[in-house]
């Protein structure tokens, strides 16, 4: 069975405003580190394709009455950068057309170096591209993994080299493919609605 999470990077590597764009399972996701909270969202604008998450980060700019604006720096929004469509980076959700038109987000979750350890070994989360291209290169690193079964019609010996354990001290973000569902408490006030 396929995992749904896959190791994108080091919760390091994303300082506070930044993004990155992945690819992962052959779709480009953009993650962004919005005041310490990571979001993913699909890297491709439902419009015209472009790759929505290169555009302008913004925030929340309202007007309750002619001449008075009011601008929220908490809520951002991507701009994309064709046509300057609004998405909302946490929730994909559109506001030039609400009920119509709005973006895959993706669960972005900071996840111990142990823990992505323990989930990798036991077939919780798939391996990253570069793992893959170690594999690719490797077929000893595969074999000794266990992911690659029989390589080249290759079968393991009767010896095994001396292997030493490495532990990871690091914090990783993890993309999880599960659709994301609003909160339960959320869901049932909207269907009462």
């Amino acid at each position: 069975m396929a995992s749904n999470k896959y190791v994108v990077g080091r919760a390091s590597d994303l300082a506070e405003g930044e993004r990155m764009i992945v690819e992962v399972n052959n779709r480009s996701i953009g993650i962004f580190n919005i005041d310490g909270k990571f979001f993913g969202l699909a890297n491709n604008c439902p419009h015209k394709g472009a790759e929505m998450c290169k555009g302008h980060v913004v925030g929340h700019l309202s007007s309750p009455a002619p001449g008075e604006f009011e601008y929220d720096t908490s809520r951002k929004y991507v701009m994309c950068p064709w046509h300057g469509w609004e998405f909302d980076i946490a929730t994909g959700q559109s506001y030039f057309d609400p009920t119509g038109v709005r973006t895959r987000p993706y669960a972005v979750e900071v996840e111990g170096g142990s823990a992505v350890i323990s989930e990798v070994d036991d077939g919780e989360a798939s391996y990253t591209p570069g793992e893959y291209a170690l594999i690719a290169q490797d077929p000893g690193f595969a074999l000794h993994e266990g992911i690659a079964g029989d390589l080249d019609g290759r079968k393991p010996g009767p010896y095994t080299a001396e292997t030493i354990p490495i532990t990871v001290e690091d914090d990783y973000l993890v993309v999880n493919f599960r659709p994301v569902r609003p909160p339960r408490a959320a869901r049932k006030v909207e269907e009462t609605a």
